[in-house]
């Protein structure tokens, strides 16, 4: 037997290639008993990394493996991960399209990912998912020697219509991809195939690793124009090259999670459902966004994946293609109680809602014998006011009163506030297209900035688009009522009264403590939500919280404003 470790994104991995694969796969026990002598010196390469991407899959027997994954992970890291208390499970080799590579009889290679908790989103992302700019940057940089600590901030110059706030998400697959980039020996082969970049420029890259400082907003917490929810400190080229995937995975679920915050809002106490994969744009949004809503505080997703990946409930039905697939729709019902009897919920709408009522009604009793139980009903067209209403009462007729109604079809926290309003029995909604896609406000001008570079501080000055330079905090205020009554944007150095709102969460390119779970984060934004001013809990979005801009920022402003000027003169 031959035993190959090597480090791949750095993640340590055992590839075994065992002989008589394919005979019984026979192991001796003892093949795998290795002496830390001969795994500490990976071992403390991944560490130099970040100690949570130390992780050594061990296959004591391939079938063993494929069923539930075997691990074996530094100590620190289990500690880490054990303080989170449940951290969910590492992803199944079984559930990766192409898991091995064979050679003859033997495994050469294995294709593994782990499962960060239950934070993993997919598999890491490139580092040319960049902008060409951003290398093109990086190696002029080099260039001229310009690798001092750079400071950006990621922020929104303004909100979109009918929104009065903004809530963060995430964040957990942001520090995830600045703690696995790095550049493939492959990827750096291809650039230099390419012809555009210089040799030097390559050995930067291949060697680049993020070893910066990262402060941020937690997640789920709600945030106003101008105020930084992330700042990069690190050296220039590098701080550079990230600005592209970070905007990416920050811009989209900040959109989602602040769009289901509203549905939420617009819908107190109903049941909240993403049914938005099958029309996001791609499956990573579809993920997501699954996860973004729930942490803004819906009740769970219909993506299968993303149940499995963060631990999100998942809810669902029946397509109208099962009922037309028989030819009587009452059997098509019990048909499906009898192969799905938990958490059962009847479509009802493929011909007539009000008809399908009554069939359930008939077909309660017979299920109820059988141990199983009606939880809801769903219509997904019509007047759902007055179908709702018709079936609640026909329900209710038939002792079925505790049996949800839920509404799906086309519908957005408006549409569900307006049918709640007109007095539609309602008990949830389905929120799919208008939830993933954010149709109303599709994107928000979310930008990444230099603030400071050597020490100095740094402003742009376009028509509009004025930045405010330095390192930044924002301090939030509250009234007697506890709930949020004004922002202080200033420098960090600057201590104003309030609650500060950037933390450290990554320091040399670490983690500071073990992640924020999922669940701590919609714990965080059902806080926030509470906290909002009744103001600001309107749809219409036209009332306005007040962010005070601080002295010393202006300040700073001033003066960089007076060094621009006296270089533009002198120049």
């Amino acid at each position: 037997m031959k035993v190959v470790f090597e480090i791949v994104s750095f993640h340590l991995v055992v590839v075994a290639a065992f002989e008589s694969f394919y005979s019984g796969l026979n192991v001796h026990p003892q093949c795998f008993q290795l002496q830390s002598i001969f795994l500490s010196p990976l071992l403390q390469d991944a560490q130099r990394v970040s100690n949570r991407l130390a992780r050594i899959l061990v296959l004591t027997r391939l079938d063993d493996a494929f069923d539930k994954g075997i691990l074996l992970r530094s100590q620190a890291d289990i500690s880490s991960w054990h303080s989170r208390g449940s951290f969910g499970t590492w992803r199944k080799l079984s559930t990766f399209g192409k898991v091995c590579q064979f050679m003859g009889d033997r495994i050469v290679s294995i294709e593994w990912q782990s499962l960060a908790g239950a934070e993993f989103m997919s598999t890491p992302v490139s580092p040319l998912l960049t902008d060409l700019y951003q290398l093109a940057m990086m190696e002029a940089y080099l260039d001229q020697g310009m690798t001092e600590t750079a400071v950006f901030e990621l922020f929104v110059r303004r909100l979109p219509e009918k929104r009065a706030f903004l809530m963060v998400a995430g964040l957990e697959q942001a520090l995830t991809y600045l703690e696995t980039l790095r550049f493939t020996p492959e990827e750096i082969d291809w650039l230099g195939r390419g012809g555009r970049f210089r040799s030097s420029t390559l050995d930067y890259l291949a060697a680049l690793r993020f070893t910066g400082d990262v402060h941020a907003m937690p997640e789920g917490t709600i945030f106003f124009p101008n105020e930084p929810i992330l700042r990069i400190t690190a050296p220039l080229p590098v701080a550079q090259l990230v600005e592209t995937r970070l905007m990416n995975i920050l811009h989209y679920q900040i959109l989602v999670a602040s769009k289901a915050a509203r549905a939420v809002l617009a819908a107190p106490g109903k049941l909240l459902v993403d049914f938005g994969l099958r029309r996001a744009h791609g499956a990573e949004a579809g993920l997501m966004a699954a996860r973004a809503s729930y942490l803004a505080g819906f009740a769970g997703t219909a993506t299968v994946l993303a149940d499995e990946l963060f631990g999100i409930p998942s809810f669902g039905t029946m397509a109208h293609s099962f009922i037309e697939a028989h030819d009587d729709e009452s059997a098509a019902f019990e048909h499906f109680a009898t192969s799905r009897p938990n958490n059962l919920t009847f479509l009802i709408d493929t011909y007539d809602s009000v008809t399908a009522a009554r069939k359930i009604v008939t077909l309660a009793p017979r299920l109820k014998a059988r141990g199983i139980t009606i939880r809801s009903v769903r219509i997904d067209s019509g007047d759902l006011v007055a179908l709702s209403k018709q079936v609640r009462a026909i329900l209710d007729q038939g002792g079925l009163a505790d049996v949800g109604i839920f509404a799906s079809g086309g519908l957005d926290e408006e549409a569900a506030a307006d049918l709640l309003a007109r007095g539609a029995a309602l008990t949830g909604f389905g929120l799919g297209t208008s939830l993933t896609t954010s149709a109303d406000a599709p994107s928000v001008d979310c930008v990444y900035k230099l603030q400071e570079y050597a020490g100095v501080a740094r402003r742009k000055h376009s028509v509009g688009k004025t930045t405010w330079p330095g390192r930044k905090q924002v301090w939030r205020c509250y009234g007697s009522d506890g709930r949020m009554a004004g922002d202080v944007l200033s420098l960090e150095s600057d201590n104003q009264s309030g609650e500060p709102l950037l933390a450290p969460v990554m320091r040399s390119g670490q983690r500071i403590g073990p992640a924020s779970g999922l669940s701590e984060a919609r714990a965080r934004a059902a806080r926030e939500l509470a906290r909002l001013p009744e103001s600001l809990r309107q749809l219409d979005g036209k009332a306005m919280y007040p962010v005070e801009v601080g002295g010393a920022l202006t300040g700073l402003a001033a003066e960089v404003d007076r060094r621009l000027a006296a270089h533009a003169v002198s120049g």
